[in-house]
């Protein structure tokens, strides 16, 4: 009896030690895929100390000024017109009932579905001399001013167009979860439409509207194809113009700092919206929000058109004038090259999708089976990618690229007296792990969310049986979140295909993709053969959309 007590006794031992050591292996891998994630911040940071470059003082005295009053104002200006475009969408859309209103409801995000840069490109077909508006009007004999869109003002246009998306779900998704109570308490106090609305919902819904307004924001500083292409020098195009025109690496990265320190302020802002401004969420609103149904037929038409004038500028418009452009160039843009470039360019999204769904997963997955509290704090800096710029992500990538292929450069001379080259700068490797670095967010997000409502007691369950963590995971916890997966990867694959200035600084020489050639066409001057990449990069977002939205439907 003795004996078998030191047996138990050595055995629990044995089990205790197991389980820690197992739990700090988890815990290390989690900080090590959170600090992989994170390493381009770090050196951005890291190479402040080397100091500005030659021409730093001569762009804080001539340029710096016309960098920030451009941002701010594209700041101000798209960050009104989303506000009014998306709220005035969603509160019409979830409160009355119209002619079409169940098709504009989902027609009303299409416009994500569109890059920035090919909306502008449309928008400068559109306005142009002898573009598709003087066709219009000569053919029925009428005449306008010329517009003139190719500034400032112009660019804020096509931006809050083409993003007020973001602030029409953020907002539509309050008023359908929260609205219901509130509209029958504002009644019975006898309180008409206007005053309910802007004096009871605009105010409850400031957060998530605000929530929206800050993804519009980081956009606006990650566009660089539409600044670019309409002449407005941005942080984006500055960034670009240090690295590549000026070749100055160091002052990259300083206007690159300036540019994560407004992310990070508007992330602050975000943050302390969401903490001092709390809504409950109440399970009697599931049914959804009774709607009003105008008595007057010409009222419901009037409700319609501003619902239906977002859906035209965004979405119809734009298309419509690169599938004009397409059948006047067919024939000169499609043929074997197209296609190789067509795959090339999915075949990276493939790899880049499932490479930051593999990540996001290991990450989530790590931190949780972790002992130690604050690994799931340090873990969320690995998802910040996605609030810093894509040109912001491709500096801070370069620069430990750069001295690792220095280093193994040095190495190859020392121990093999040759010169190996750069093997990681200007490679598939860097690109992809750009995008990680970049969209593994858009993975994590739908991802942990589908983790959570799996909840703990399964997994536990398991555990008790003597099942470890990873064998738990593949055969209990993977099938019942493969749609979050499924989610994920979708959602990536997307914005890979879509992303442009990430892809024009880090990509390999004679790779390309869809986005980089569309830009290379209209930067060239030949603007109408940009059509068919863009609209196969649209019809590539729009039916993956449009998928996992009926997916999610029949869940």
């Amino acid at each position: 009896m003795k004996q078998d007590g030191h047996k138990d006794l050595f055995s629990w031992k044995n089990r205790l030690k197991r389980f820690k050591r197992d739990n700090n292996r988890w815990s290390m891998y989690a900080l090590a895929i959170a600090f992989l994630i994170a390493l381009p911040i770090f050196a951005i940071g890291f190479k402040l100390f080397s100091g500005p470059g030659e021409t730093w003082s001569h762009i804080v005295q001539h340029l710096l000024w016309d960098y920030t009053s451009n941002s701010l104002f594209l700041f101000l200006v798209c960050g009104l017109m989303v506000v009014v475009i998306g709220v005035t969408c969603a509160w019409l859309i979830s409160r009355y009932e119209f002619p079409f209103r169940p098709q504009l409801e989902w027609l009303l995000i299409l416009p994500l579905a569109i890059p920035s840069y090919i909306v502008a490109y449309a928008y400068a077909g559109i306005f142009d001399y002898g573009g598709s508006l003087e066709l219009i009007l000569r053919y029925f004999e009428l005449s306008m001013t010329k517009v003139d869109i190719m500034n400032r003002f112009g660019l804020a246009f096509v931006l809050s167009i083409s993003l007020f998306p973001y602030v029409y779900v953020s907002a539509r998704a309050f008023f359908l979860n929260q609205a219901n109570n509130l509209l029958e308490a504002s009644r019975m106090l006898g309180a008409g439409e206007g005053q309910t609305f802007f004096k009871l919902m605009l105010p409850l819904a400031r957060p998530a509207i605000i929530a929206g307004l800050i993804l519009v924001l980081m956009e606006v500083l990650n566009d660089y194809g539409a600044a670019k292409y309409y002449g407005v020098n941005t942080f984006t195009t500055g960034i670009f113009r240090a690295w590549f025109s000026i070749g100055e690496p160091e002052t990259a990265v300083y206007l690159s700092a300036l540019l994560i320190v407004i992310v990070f302020s508007l992330i602050l802002l975000e943050r302390w919206e969401r903490k001092n401004v709390r809504v409950s969420d109440n399970k009697s609103n599931s049914g959804g929000i009774n709607r009003i149904r105008p008595a007057r037929r010409w009222k419901r038409w009037m409700i319609f058109i501003p619902v239906f004038v977002p859906v035209l500028l965004g979405f119809i418009l734009p298309v419509s004038q690169l599938i004009y452009w397409a059948t006047l160039t067919a024939d000169k843009v499609l043929g074997p090259a197209f296609f190789q470039l067509s795959l090339q360019s999915f075949g990276i999204a493939l790899i880049a999708s499932l490479f930051a769904v593999i990540l996001a997963t290991f990450l989530i997955y790590f931190s949780k089976w972790s002992p130690l509290p604050f690994i799931q704090n340090v873990t969320k800096i690995g998802v910040l990618g996605y609030a810093i710029p894509g040109a912001v992500i491709a500096v801070g990538v370069l620069i430990p690229a750069l001295g690792f292929d220095k280093w193994l450069i040095k190495i190859g001379e020392s121990l093999l007296g040759i010169d190996i080259g750069l093997i990681f700068t200007g490679s598939l490797v860097v690109l992809i792990y750009a995008y990680c670095v970049r969209f593994l967010a858009v993975a994590y997000n739908p991802i942990e969310s589908t983790s959570q409502k799996v909840g703990q007691s399964i997994p536990d369950s398991s555990k008790m049986l003597g099942v470890g963590n990873a064998k738990t995971f593949f055969r209990v916890e993977f099938p019942l979140i493969k749609t979050g997966i499924f989610s994920a990867f979708i959602l990536v694959f997307i914005d890979v295909l879509k992303e442009l200035p990430l892809t024009l600084i880090l990509k390999p020489f004679r790779v390309n993709t869809l986005a980089v050639k569309a830009y290379e066409y209209a930067s060239d001057e030949m603007v109408m053969e940009s059509a068919i990449p863009s609209l196969l990069i649209i019809v590539t977002a729009v039916l993956p959309v449009i998928l996992l939205n009926r997916l999610l439907l029949n869940r």
